[in-house]
């Protein structure tokens, strides 16, 4: 196809109806992505991947993070997928000729200084304290594991890819659409191929190992829904997606036809419309998975006992009828 770049390790998925039809089993996204107003509760107004994720995941978690915003701790493998991220998009500011691994690897700590200055709460992640029975490994000493991992996460990227026969038309892509429903949908993409005869490929890089084979389809719903974003703003459809898997080391891709993003575009309708009723009637119910041992909000949760905010939005009474959230069935 002319992307130029050879891959190793690929498991291709040529066109709809992938395997699976689960949500990979890792926890939620962390918030944050995505250019919300944060200057006070009000109704959604457009769809990410992320909260997109999150409804199907747990109604109830939607509403802790879109609606009441509630904190969240920082977490060391999502920060360490920040820093992964933000080297593997400034490799490519170099000549190709000198985006090696070594160059990368050395990018890692300067990157962490980065967004350390940032978010200087980061800080509380490699703090010392062994009041909990932890080995007593120094900040220092855990900082610098940490970092190694990093390091060895963009050292592997090389063996995936070669990015010195690589000229990517954009990195950290944002995007945002209307569609003819008035739905919004809008999302950050990693990276995106632009092939000498004009086909894109959509790339996004995840700093864990691929989900097996029956739950790939949670992850390939994120760059179905980029790929109708893209779809949408520029009249073609992608060629490619591709998921690079730095964790394992594997390179997942998937072909998408328009009969494929149309369905996917129906599905998030059905899923906004399930938002929307939710909002309208502050009806948001929790779906206990084990992916709650993951969750920061156990607190506020009643299947922990715990006791949701105040709703922060006026509600009208519900029709009676029963409303489908979560994973539902035609989602």
């Amino acid at each position: 196809m002319g992307w130029s770049a050879e891959q190793t390790g690929a498991v291709t998925q040529d066109g709809p109806g992938g395997p699976g039809t689960e949500t990979a089993g890792a926890p939620a996204e962390a918030t944050g992505a995505g250019t919300e107003d944060r200057e006070g509760p009000r109704p959604p107004v457009a769809l990410s991947p992320s909260r997109a994720g999150d409804f199907m995941q747990c109604p109830l978690l939607y509403r802790f993070r879109v609606i009441d915003r509630l904190p969240e701790k920082p977490s060391a493998a999502a920060t360490r997928g920040t820093v992964v991220h933000a080297v593997l998009e400034r490799l490519f500011d170099a000549p190709a000729a000198e985006r090696t691994a070594a160059g990368a690897r050395a990018m890692v700590p300067a990157e962490w200084e980065k967004l350390l200055a940032k978010r200087p709460e980061l800080a509380e992640l490699f703090a010392d304290d062994t009041a909990d029975g932890s080995t007593g490994d120094t900040a220092g000493e855990r900082l610098a594991t940490w970092l190694a991992e990093a390091e060895a996460l963009v050292e592997r990227w090389f063996a995936l890819e070669d990015p010195t026969r690589l000229e990517p038309a954009d990195r950290e892509l944002y995007v945002e659409t209307v569609l003819d429903s008035g739905l919004r949908l809008r999302g950050f993409i990693d990276r995106v191929d632009v092939a000498p005869t004009g086909e894109v490929r959509i790339v996004d890089y995840k700093t864990g190992k691929a989900p097996r084979p029956q739950f790939a389809e949670g992850a390939l719903f994120q760059m179905k829904f980029y790929a109708l974003v893209m779809w949408r703003l520029r009249g073609v459809v992608p060629r490619r997606l591709q998921l690079v898997y730095l964790g394992s080391g594997d390179v997942v891709t998937y072909d998408p036809g328009e009969a494929d993003l149309r369905g996917v575009e129906r599905k998030l309708l059905a899923l906004w419309e399930a938002i929307q009723r939710a909002t309208a009637t502050g009806d948001w119910r929790p779906r206990p998975t084990k992916l709650c041992g993951w969750c920061d909000h156990q607190a506020h949760c009643p299947e922990f006992g715990g006791t949701p905010p105040v709703y922060p939005l006026e509600v009208r009474p519900a029709d009676g009828a029963v409303v489908p959230q979560g994973r539902m069935g035609e989602i």
